[in-house]
């Protein structure tokens, strides 16, 4: 593994974070994981960068047969990627330090087995020491009874073990340790204030809504600024998986930031090469007039 340096490293996320929301949004809005249309012929799989202490990562994803994989450079910390369409089959995942040459050895590898209908996550998790990668079932089926359905994602360091309950209203999850995920729990659609709290390490607190029907993972991360921060992402809605997985509110109005940002500022960016355009035919019309 090479020797990190700083700088670079940062630039080189930064550039390389743009270029993968470029390359996802490029794949297209996910049909309905329940519809008949494709619905027996693709699977559900997203990226994760859960890891505070590693640097940001180049992902590989090989798909059976194929003679190049399809790489999504300088992913960092914090970032989930939306759910890619693919065919039913093996996949090999493997993450290189960014920047490092495809001919390196993988610092990690793993199998993600996509089938029909099914999502996956795969996330790489831990400190930087043991880091692993970890593939998670996403149970993106609607809940019941116009209820919603949410589950922890634990990927803060600051808080080890962590303690997620409503304000005034139940406990959605009890001692989740770093680096696990909690199974979904049915709860009552509405406003929340959750409150995210541990022993030995700080706590905060997130408003949330939850929409009845949709499907949530409410992502605990450790904050820039020190302290937590919580994104809560709306997985799926109606038993549809979301296009673009985004983040539907965060601690304190957490903007969106990661892949989420990328297809609003790739459609800003559209929409001022179309206004360009314009003004360029515009001023091609005056000169003939």
């Amino acid at each position: 593994m090479h020797t990190l340096r700083t700088v670079p490293r940062r630039l080189l996320a930064g550039t390389g974070a743009l270029l993968l929301g470029t390359a996802l949004a490029a794949t297209g809005a996910p049909v309905p994981a329940g519809a008949a249309k494709g619905a027996d012929t693709v699977g559900y799989v997203r990226l994760a960068h859960l890891s505070p202490d590693t640097p940001a990562v180049d992902v590989y994803l090989a798909a059976p047969g194929a003679t190049k994989p399809r790489v999504f450079p300088g992913v960092g910390y914090g970032v989930v990627s939306d759910y890619l369409e693919l065919a039913p089959g093996r996949y090999a995942v493997a993450m290189r330090e960014a920047g490092a040459p495809a001919s390196d050895p993988p610092v990690l590898t793993t199998e993600v087995a996509v089938t029909s209908g099914d999502a996956f996550t795969v996330a790489g998790v831990g400190r930087h020491a043991d880091l692993g990668l970890r593939v998670l079932n996403d149970d993106l089926s609607a809940p019941t009874d116009g209820r919603a359905k949410v589950r922890v994602v634990q990927a803060s360091v600051r808080t080890p073990m962590l303690d997620v309950a409503a304000a005034d209203g139940p406990m959605i999850a009890d001692g989740v340790q770093f680096a696990t995920t909690t199974d979904y729990q049915q709860v009552e659609p509405g406003r929340w204030r959750l409150k995210l709290t541990g022993a030995g390490g700080p706590s905060t607190d997130a408003e949330v809504r939850l929409t009845g029907g949709a499907v949530y993972s409410l992502l605990v991360l450790d904050a820039k600024q020190g302290g937590l921060t919580a994104e809560l992402r709306r997985d799926a809605e109606g038993g549809t998986v979301v296009p673009a997985g985004g983040v539907d509110t965060g601690a304190g109005g957490t903007v969106r930031t990661g892949l989420d940002a990328y297809p609003v500022v790739a459609g800003a960016l559209a929409a001022a090469a179309g206004a360009v355009a314009l003004l360029l035919w515009r001023r091609r019309r005056r000169t003939t007039w």
